[in-house]
């Protein structure tokens, strides 16, 4: 264990200091799509009765118009946002009629391109610049990427801990006062150590090891043949986080640097003003509509697609990288877990307990700058788990040797233990977390007991991805329509939908100006220190 960790491990696990941990944030995030009871992709609009896909806090949608997104509010507890998550599942289902809600990361069969309908956010500038940039992706990635789904754990630990360390770590008197600035640090550190130890999540959480071929809509792969509709890997944990998930050519090269928040700013910003010759033979204009946003390599900072990001809740008017660079970095996105199949709301409370000993066990720990090279050995760990990472001799590069990853996996799952400890101490919970890194360890022990090597066991009985999906999701309905909400707290998310729609429809009123011009002005304020 590292001298920085062992020595803030013992500043918390002080009584003093102990209930800080209890003080930050969790929310989830997690994407499905409507589909017919033939498991088809569903034509219809989004659902009125589930509020403005612009407005609503909690319920939205991300690409498509048929991805859902369900967005918790942030709670101190995970157990706690998993219970909202359930709840927005059981609303959601009373205004679903037929349909149901997809229960993989990877889609079922889809219709040809032209018939896959992108999100609509209403007539408003800020609902079509949404719809806008919907379209850009669409033309610079295909519509079949934007019916991938996902789980996102956003993450925070309370200001009060940072200031905390920030005394304890001897910090200068002079530079106390720099608060945000040694929290964002913090954050960024984090994100370093994220990137040395998230090809551990993909080999315990995976769970798309196998897809539908249409998916792949005629892309050359190296995926082998299961059945006529089904093209899996053998040992792959997740294939939406491979080459063949969120990728293009123009963003390949993109690796933004997280030594500081100033150079990652920097680098996404210059990715977004940087023209990409094939999507200025695109343009952005066709008779006269709007196809994407722009033809620089990202239309906006958010099209980055990263397994993890930096973030900042951001005001009204207000880019992403403005929020970061006025106000520093206020919690992390985590965005390469996979839904899990086997559970109703696409995750178990066990995996939040672990990531949370596992991001506390980043945040805590020595974080050296990460080179160019060690970034490419972060990469290629991260890509032979996504693709190998059951094959039982696989090895991963740690410190320039080549190292077995259930040898590497087991001695991290160990240096987290103490976190976990840690974090039952304080919820006075009976070893809620450390139960949760016990059963990792049985993943790590047993690759069968992986969500990867379970779904392709179910999808080889089966003979097909979609009818695995299929069946999932046919459980899961029947699950939530079986047990529906209290009146009142149904009431309360009825509420919250009119509400929403109500306040998109203020937002179409009270629009100024063409939507030229609101392009134009979006696209110009991407300097930091604009308000």
């Amino acid at each position: 264990m590292s001298n920085q960790l062992t020595r803030r491990l013992a500043l918390l696990d002080d009584d003093a200091h102990r209930s800080l941990l209890s003080q930050g944030l969790r929310g989830i995030e997690r994407e499905t799509l409507r589909v017919a009871p033939n498991g088809q992709l569903a034509r219809t609009p989004h659902p009125v009765e589930l509020g403005s896909a612009l407005t609503n806090p909690q319920i939205t949608t991300d690409y498509a118009e048929a991805l859902l997104e369900f967005i918790t509010p942030a709670e101190h507890d995970i157990g706690l946002a998993l219970h909202r998550l359930d709840a927005i599942h059981r609303f959601a289902y009373t205004k679903l009629g037929q349909e149901m809600l997809w229960s993989s990361s990877m889609p079922g069969e889809l219709p040809p391109d032209e018939e896959i309908d992108i999100g609509w956010y209403g007539t408003s500038n800020i609902g079509m610049l949404k719809h806008v940039y919907r379209r850009g992706l669409a033309l610079r990635y295909g519509k079949a990427m934007q019916c991938i789904a996902g789980i996102h754990y956003n993450y925070s630990l309370p200001e009060q801990l940072w200031q905390l360390i920030l005394a304890n770590d001897g910090i200068p008197q002079e530079r106390r006062n720099a608060l945000r600035d040694f929290q964002s640090e913090s954050y960024i550190a984090t994100i370093r150590n994220f990137r040395r130890y998230s090809w551990l999540l993909m080999y315990l959480f995976g769970a798309s090891p196998a897809l539908t071929t249409s998916f792949l809509r005629g892309r050359a792969h190296a995926l082998e043949t299961l059945s006529g509709d089904t093209s899996y890997l053998p040992y792959a944990t997740s294939l939406r986080m491979s080459d063949l998930g969120y990728q293009n050519d123009a963003q390949s090269g993109l690796r933004p640097h997280e030594n500081s928040l100033e150079s990652y700013v920097t680098s996404l910003m210059d990715a977004v003003n940087r023209p990409y010759a094939p999507y200025q033979a695109i343009g952005t204009k066709r008779d006269g509509e709007w196809i994407q946003l722009s033809t620089n390599v990202l239309q906006i900072e958010n099209e980055y697609y990263s397994t993890i990001r930096p973030k900042r809740v951001i005001r009204t008017g207000e880019r992403p990288v403005q929020a970061l660079c006025n106000r520093g970095v206020q919690y992390i996105e985590v965005r390469c877990l996979d839904v899990d199949p086997f559970e109703p709301i696409g995750i178990a409370v066990e995996t939040g307990r672990f990531l949370d000993a596992f991001l506390l066990f980043c945040a805590l720990d020595e974080s050296p700058l990460i080179s160019a090279a060690e970034g490419q050995i972060h990469a290629r760990n991260f890509a032979r788990t996504v693709k190998e990472g059951r094959r039982p001799d696989l090895t991963l590069t740690r410190e320039g040797a080549e190292v077995p990853l259930k040898q590497w996996a087991d001695e991290l799952l160990e240096r987290i233990r103490p976190l976990a400890r840690l974090l039952d101490a304080e919820h006075n919970e009976s070893g809620v977390h450390e139960a949760s890194l016990a059963q990792q360890k049985a993943k790590v022990a047993d690759p069968s007991k992986t969500p990867s090597a379970r779904v392709l066991e179910e999808v080889r009985k089966l003979g097909s991805a979609a009818a695995f999906g299929l069946q999932q999701s046919a459980l899961h309905a029947a699950y939530f329509r079986e047990s529906p909400l209290m009146p009142a707290e149904d009431a309360a998310f009825a509420e919250m939908a009119a509400a929403s729609l109500a306040e998109q429809a203020i937002v179409e009123r009270q629009d100024t100006g063409s939507f030229d011009d609101f392009v134009a002005a979006y696209n110009s304020s991407t300097l930091c220190g604009n308000q």
